[in-house]
Order: structure tokens, then sequence, then C-alpha cells
């Protein structure tokens, strides 16, 4: 009896009068007793109101929406283990499916088994770390079956690339060589990157779609003279296309663009479904051109839960449901519906450039006519700054980064705005307008000389 006095206390109380609310709750270490379902979901709902609208967070390539139908199939599969395919053979064979989707979108070529070679994984920045391993696992074979030393391995990438690569570097002993990029040029530049290529280079990683302009590296150039390095050198370096961003764009909006598998020396790509591929987080992939290029040595068979399991990723359980979300953008969308909504977030995107282009003060560096990601700078003699029109711009609600350019050209700040599905021709009037009184009100009301310190990553 006292078990159902204190539940029907619970609903008759007041909503907001509860234990929960009379005084603040612990933070830092488990509170004493239980609270109803109720209570505490309006209590973390409430607190997580203070975050911004990630709908109107323009700073972030991940994917904000999706259909209805989705988020539930999704919400079904949250307790199904990917690790567990004896257990879940069918997310098993739908993430399979969707390796090949992709790998055939990059033209890679099959396997005997009819299959290619590649991984799922929980976004790029795993990818990333398992087309770096394979990479240096080849070389270090190739150098020790020489007869060489191995204690030298170095990687050759432009200073605009994601941090990610800047962590495996790190992380697993390896010499980062940066191709610098400039105030005018924002991309690698082909010789440059020869240029720091020699016997130690695991790999060479032009980005299709760089997070700072969204702009597309001259890959199918950077490739031909990898080529024509290796043949005079007598040298086998690798590419390794970082295709987080634009993977799931080229394809679609410059079809005959040739930067994929269709390049020999092409060894190994990743792309990210949480990005274009227009799926919630975390969702990623990492496909290779050949079992050849992904060394057995990596590869772990796991006796696990009642069958032998091949595996090589560095996360062991996760979640079913991004692979699941990602199945349902395939076969939903396929090669129209992605078309189409890539046609028409480039649109929105070059709408917004020439919008910011007549607001006047600006320049732009980059109107997304390769991934739909607008950047500009100030120009002239204006009394403020982009990280000022970027506070202004937050107390609207909108979160438009501002930030200043790799090393080489850190004296240049931009502001980017990334524009995603659900961002559409409304609500991109609603920001240049926004923009535009953010810059009339700064232009009459000058900011004192401290400026807004810089709150958003490039990604």
């Amino acid at each position: 009896m006292v078990q159902q006095h204190s539940r029907e206390g619970e609903y008759l109380a007041p909503a907001y009068a509860g234990r929960l609310t009379a005084g603040p709750i612990p933070k830092l270490e488990l509170p004493e007793g239980e609270s109803s379902p109720e209570a505490v979901y309006r209590l973390i709902h409430d607190e997580l109101l203070l975050d911004g609208s990630s709908r109107l967070n323009m700073a972030t390539f991940v994917t904000t929406w999706m259909d209805p139908q989705a988020e539930r199939l999704m919400a079904e599969t949250f307790d199904k283990n990917m690790i567990d395919k004896d257990e879940y053979p069918q997310t098993a064979e739908i993430e399979r499916r969707c390796v090949n989707i992709v790998a055939n979108l990059f033209s890679a070529p099959r396997e005997e088994d009819g299959h290619a070679v590649g991984v799922s994984t929980v976004g790029s920045s795993e990818a990333v770390m398992l087309a770096g391993l394979a990479m240096k696992w080849s070389w270090r074979a190739r150098r020790r079956a020489a007869g060489l030393p191995t204690d030298r391995p170095n990687m050759v990438m432009g200073s605009n690339v994601q941090v990610v690569w800047e962590k495996f570097c790190r992380y697993w002993d390896v010499e980062p060589r940066y191709v610098p990029i400039t105030s005018e040029r924002f991309i690698v530049d082909p010789d440059e990157v020869i240029a720091r290529v020699d016997e130690n280079t695991i790999g060479v990683v032009p980005i299709l779609g760089t997070t700072i302009t969204g702009e597309f590296e001259p890959i199918e150039q950077i490739h031909d003279r990898v080529v024509a390095k290796n043949a005079e050198a007598g040298l086998d370096v690798p590419i390794h296309v970082d295709a987080a961003s634009g993977g799931f764009v080229a394809p679609f909006l410059r079809p005959d663009l040739v930067w994929d598998f269709r390049l020999p020396q092409v060894k190994s790509i990743n792309v990210s479904g949480h990005k274009y591929g227009l799926t919630y987080p975390g969702i990623g992939f990492n496909i290779w051109r050949t079992s050849e290029d992904l060394p057995e040595d990596l590869i772990f068979h796991v006796n696990y839960l009642g069958g032998d399991m091949p595996t090589f990723t560095l996360n062991f359980s996760r979640p079913g449901n991004q692979i699941v979300g990602q199945y349902y953008n395939f076969v939903r969308l396929g090669h129209e519906g992605y078309r189409t909504i890539m046609e028409r977030l480039r649109d929105v995107a070059v709408h917004v450039a020439d919008g910011i282009a007549g607001i006047g003060p600006f320049e732009v560096l980059a109107g997304g006519t390769d991934l739909p990601v607008v950047a500009v700078k100030l120009s002239g003699d204006v009394p403020f700054t982009v990280f000022h029109i970027s506070e202004r711009l937050r107390m609207g609600g909108w979160q438009v980064p501002a930030y200043t350019m790799p090393a080489n050209a850190t004296d240049l700040a931009v502001l980017r705005i990334v524009v995603r599905e659900g961002f559409g021709a409304d609500l991109a009037d609603g920001l240049l307008a926004a923009i535009r009184e953010s810059v009339v009100y700064l232009t009459a009301n000058p900011p004192g000389a401290v400026e807004p310190v810089p709150g958003f990553s490039h990604t």
C-alpha cells in the first residue's frame, strides 16, 4: 500500500514540483534514491534546452535531419550490437550491402566472391585510423622484404587536413609532412606534394572536400605525379583519398570527375555516412581497392558468440542502428534521390554565397560549387571582424563558425556556412537577413578592441 500511495503522489503532484526540482541533484555522484522516469525525462529535457539548435548549427557537416521512418527504424535497432554477427545476421547482411554500395559508388573492383573489400566504422575518424594502419603495415612489409629500415615512416598531406590525421600520426608514430596552403590557395599544390615524398612515405592523402572551404583538391593531378615519382624512384607509394565530406557529393554532382578507384594508385578511400550520406552520427566507411591492400596481419579472427568473425575495427561493440539508417537512405533515395538532394543543397549554397556577396564588405572564397559550403572573408576597412559577426549571429540562435586558416595563412579569418539537408531557401533567407542585420549593427556600433574568443572547430 505504501508503494501504491507513492505512485499516486507522483501522478498527482504538479509537473515541476517533484523532488528533482526542489533542489539541485548531485552532478558528480549518484543520487541516493530513485526517481520517476517522467521526472527524470523532464529534468534532462529541460537541461538540454540550453544547447543550441542543431538545425541552426551552420558549423557542422553532420546530418541533423532524417525521415521519421528512418528515425523509427534506428530506434528499433539501438539494442542490436553490430559485433554480434551470429546473433544478428540480418544486420550483418545489411552492413555488407552498404559496404558494397559505397564501393560501387567509388568504382572499386570486386573480389572473386563478387564483393568489395571494406568496413563500416563509427564515422571517418575510425576509418582514417584503419586506412593509415593499413598503409603503414604495407609499407613496413615492403621495407622488411627488401632488408631496409622501418623506423622513419612519414605521411604527406595538406596542412588543411582534419585533425584526425594529426592524431593518427601522433598515435602511430608517423612523421606528418604537411603541404602548406597560402592566403590565396586553400588546397595543396601537386608539385609541393611530390617534393615531400620519399622512400619512407607510407601514403599521400589528398582531400575530396576540405573542411575549411569545401574545395576538392586536384586528386587526379596528384595521382599522376605520384605514379611518375614511383616509376622514377622505384617506389610504391599509395594514395588514400579522404572523401569524408565529398564522397557522397562528387558521384552525384560531378560524376565525370576522376578521383576514386578509377585511378590505379588510389588504394583506399574513407567517407562519412553521417555527413552527406545523410545519416545521423556516427557512421562511416573505409573501402580498399583489393584484399592485397589490407594486410592480413591487421585482421582479427574472433571466436565470439558462436562463430568465427573476421574483424578490422578499433571499436568492438556498437549499435546497429547507424548502419540501418544508412541502408534506409540508400534504398529510399537511390541515385536519383541523392542527386536531387545534392543539387538542391548546391543551389542553396550558391544562393547564400551570392546573397552574402551582395550585403557588402565580404569576399567569397568558396561559393558552394564543390561541396555545398560557403566561406567568406571581410574586405575593405570595417570596424569589426568575422568573430564579431559570429558572436552577433549567436544572439539570434545562428551558429556560424569564424576561425583563422591553418599555418601559412593564419592572418586570414573566415566565416563558414555548411548547407545540409533540412536547410532550405527560406532558412537561407533568414540567415542572410541575420548577417545583414549584424553588419548594419556592427557598423553603427563598432565593438571594442577585444575580439570574441573563437568557439568552433573546423569539423
